[in-house]
């Protein structure tokens, strides 16, 4: 029986909302300082370490993360998996929540936070910077995924008699957006493939200063394996995280079938990650003991070879709490090897000091994550995102293909 995507009444204010207020306070406290006093008040960037957490976390790490929102689009409606559209909705809406975030937490990060319009005035356009290529994907990509959300805006004022003419609006634009989508949805797809690609092109600049493990002229392809490849885990790690915080009940099925798709595709990473140390014959760096190369072994090991073997279990793939660990130990990986490739392996020649992110930056990251999943918790209770029954045998609100 097909199920439409409804409000999840809950109650909105919980103890753990109040935690995540409480987390949020001192970095929002931090980052209207930062506005008014620069980046050296709150951070302890300088000319040798110009990025640090917020680059490798709330941008790389964040897009990454994204990446559920392209891929499952691409599974759904390029590849015609339509046993899976209950997740393309909520995978949509972490997508541009991470996006925006992303953004916000861009901002912050930039000396002169008032000029990030600068991209997409033409006269600043710059076609030989990278850099330039990402900004405007990113906000090409964003500016879709508000359009694809539009009519989970619009559904609960289609046909409301209180508001004639609101409803009216709201219908036109979701009668647009629907015979339109399918131009927006192939849009998102080959944006994210040229942004994700495009950020680790951004350190193809620095050969001397990116440590050997991480340097690769393909590091561009295996950014964007590695997002591909986290999808999928970051979409069954929020549908699990999700069914449990509502007190719902996780469609494990479907998030089984869907976890045979990642075995493959961290096959595949792996097998470029390792291959290329081989061809370039940076392979017995790894066993010298240093932190770059335990921090390269972790993410290879416990990010990639072990969620990939798991899931290759029946056993763990029919269990919702193994999807979860395997999904976890995936987003710990890429989150890793982008902390890895934009923090542990970068060395200025010239460096005085070694980087180390400040209470500030700290508090910033953390203010922006609580952020981003208190904004999450007020869409799916206000506005249907989410596919769910109303009740089961005993009473208890039930899902059909949460996230």
């Amino acid at each position: 029986m097909n199920v439409e995507p409804r409000p999840i009444r809950r109650k909105f204010a919980t103890p753990g909302v109040a935690a995540l207020i409480l987390l949020a306070l001192p970095g929002t406290a931090v980052i209207v300082f930062r506005l008014f006093a620069g980046l050296s008040a709150v951070t302890n960037l300088d000319h040798q370490h110009p990025w640090g957490l917020w680059i490798a976390i709330d941008v790389a790490t964040g897009v990454a993360l994204a990446a559920g929102g392209f891929t499952t689009a691409a599974i759904v409606y390029i590849f015609h998996r339509e046993q899976y559209e209950a997740l393309a909705r909520p995978a949509l809406l972490t997508a541009l929540l991470g996006y925006t975030f992303v953004g916000l937490g861009l901002m912050v990060d930039l000396g002169r936070y008032y000029n990030i319009w600068h991209p997409a005035w033409p006269t600043m356009w710059q076609g030989n910077s990278v850099l330039f290529e990402v900004g405007m994907c990113v906000m090409c990509y964003l500016t879709v995924l508000y359009v694809e959300f539009l009519p989970a805006v619009c559904q609960p004022f289609i046909g409301r008699t209180a508001y004639p003419r609101l409803g009216r609006f709201c219908t036109s634009v979701n009668r647009v957006v629907e015979r339109t989508v399918f131009l927006f949805i192939i849009a998102g797809v080959v944006l994210s493939c040229l942004h994700q690609s495009s950020l680790g092109t951004l350190m193809l600049i620095a050969p001397t200063k990116v440590h050997a493990l991480w340097w690769t002229p393909i590091l561009p392809l295996l950014f964007l394996i590695s997002a591909i490849a986290v999808g999928i885990p970051i979409v069954i790690f929020e549908s699990l995280y999700s069914s449990w915080s509502f007190g719902l009940k996780p469609e494990v099925d479907i998030l089984s079938r869907l976890s045979k798709w990642v075995p493959p595709i961290l096959g595949v990473y792996l097998a470029f990650k390792l291959g290329d140390l081989l061809i370039r014959g940076r392979f017995g760096l790894l066993a010298d003991g240093s932190v770059p190369s335990l921090c390269f072994l972790a993410e290879i090991g416990l990010g990639v070879a072990v969620p990939m073997l798991l899931l290759l279990s029946d056993r763990v793939r029919r269990s919702g709490t193994g999807m979860l660990a395997s999904s976890v130990l995936v987003v710990f990986g890429v989150a890793l090897n982008r902390i890895n490739v934009f923090l542990v392996s970068y060395e200025p020649p010239y460096a005085t000091k070694t980087y180390f992110p400040s209470l500030g930056e700290v508090a910033v990251t953390v203010a922006l994550i609580s952020i981003l999943i208190l904004a999450y918790r007020a869409i799916v209770t206000w506005l249907p995102v989410l596919e769910h029954h109303d009740t089961d045998n005993t009473g208890h609100l039930t899902t059909r293909g949460v996230s």
